[in-house]
């Protein structure tokens, strides 16, 4: 199966309560987390949910590689990134969020 990186980019002030639970089922518990997750109908569902507050896709070998030195019991820890962010209430490309495709990788390396 693929697997997909998600990293949360926006904090919790007046974040709905459903939308907060899906990112704690998701071990997205705080700004900068980072979690691995298996692509399938389930997971994509959740991840459609709480789009507007993440930045996710594909992720690569030399990616998970990296992350493995940061790992939680769920997520990863990420610092924020280097060089900064663009924006995070736009969709990418013109801001953050949203579905990256293997542009993901970049982000996360900064953020590492």
């Amino acid at each position: 199966m693929v697997q997909v990186i998600a990293i949360r980019l926006r904090g919790e002030v007046g974040v709905k309560k459903g939308i907060e639970d899906t990112m704690q089922m998701l071990g997205l518990k705080r700004r900068y987390s980072a979690t691995l997750i298996e692509q399938n109908e389930n997971t994509m569902g959740m991840i459609r949910k709480i789009e507007s507050f993440i930045a996710w896709g594909e992720v690569s070998a030399e990616t998970i590689a990296a992350l493995k030195d940061r790992a939680k019991q769920k997520g990863f820890g990420l610092k924020p990134p280097v060089g900064g962010l663009r924006a995070i209430k736009l969709v990418w490309p013109k801001g953050d969020l949203g579905y990256r495709g293997d542009a993901i990788n970049v982000l996360a390396k900064r953020m590492i």
